[in-house]
Parts: C-alpha cells; structure tokens; sequence
C-alpha cells in the first residue's frame, strides 16, 4: 500500500468521524461505559483523533499539543486487569468502523489489529501502577504491515 492508514481513513476529518462513533458506542456500552463513569476531558474525542492520527502516519499532533504516549499509557494505568472491558471496547471500534462507513476490509483489518494491540497490550502494560510506565514511551506507528519498529 503506498498511502498511510491516517490517508486511507480520510485524513484528519476521517479519523474524528471515527472517534466520534467509537466513543458514542462506548458511552453506550454498559461495561466499557464504565472508564468515562468519573468524567472525561471535554476534547476526548478530538485528543483521541488526534492520538489515533499519528499513529496511523498522521502529522503528530497528539505529541505536538497533548501530551506523550507515557502520558496516555499512565492514563490507562493502575486499574488492574480489565479483560472483558477491553474485549468489549475492541467489539465498540469495530463497530464504529462501520458507523464510520469504512468499507475496505484491508483497512478495517489493519485498524482492528492496532486497536487490539493498543487496548490489550499497550494500555494494559501496567495494571498494577501508573508509577510502573517508563518515562520514555513514544506513540506506537502502525501501518498496512502491523506496528513499525
């Protein structure tokens, strides 16, 4: 594939489409629902569009006016193990990839993996402790071929 997952998604406009329908799945999801119960950032859905972005080849705007990926995995940090959460959570994006109307299975492929991977590898690195994430953690690059070294 010569485009980015970021362009094949429809750029910046695609991926807040994206966002927007995976956060209003979750909010509906009485399970996963259960991580905004105390509140959330009122920009969620545009920081998450924009942390989706860079990782799928975006400009990095997440790192250029949000925060680090230390910050994120911190954020997702110390509440333990969450299987079913995060099973359902994936269940939401996949979902909100077809409220979101993308249709190439290629594409949706390669999302699935990446949010799967995020979820059940990347935000549950540290269940125990938000102290336990290094200092350094820079935002998974995911492509066509899976996370980028």
């Amino acid at each position: 594939m010569t485009t980015t997952l970021f362009e094949a998604v429809g750029g910046a406009e695609g991926v807040l489409r994206l966002a927007h329908a995976w956060h209003a799945r979750v909010l509906a999801d009485e399970i996963v629902a259960h991580a905004f119960s105390h509140g959330f950032h009122p920009q969620h859905t545009e920081r998450l569009a924009a942390y989706w972005g860079e990782a799928w080849g975006g400009p990095p705007d997440y790192s250029e006016q949000f925060g680090t990926e230390t910050s994120v995995v911190r954020m997702h940090s110390g509440n333990g193990a969450h299987e079913e959460m995060d099973h359902r959570a994936i269940a939401c994006f996949d979902q909100a990839m077809d409220d979101a109307q993308l249709a190439d299975p290629l594409l949706k492929r390669a999302l699935h993996d990446y949010f799967a991977w995020a979820t059940t590898v990347r935000m549950s690195s540290c269940p125990h402790s938000a102290d336990d994430v290094p200092n350094d953690l820079r935002i998974g690059r995911w492509s066509w071929d899976g996370l980028q070294a």
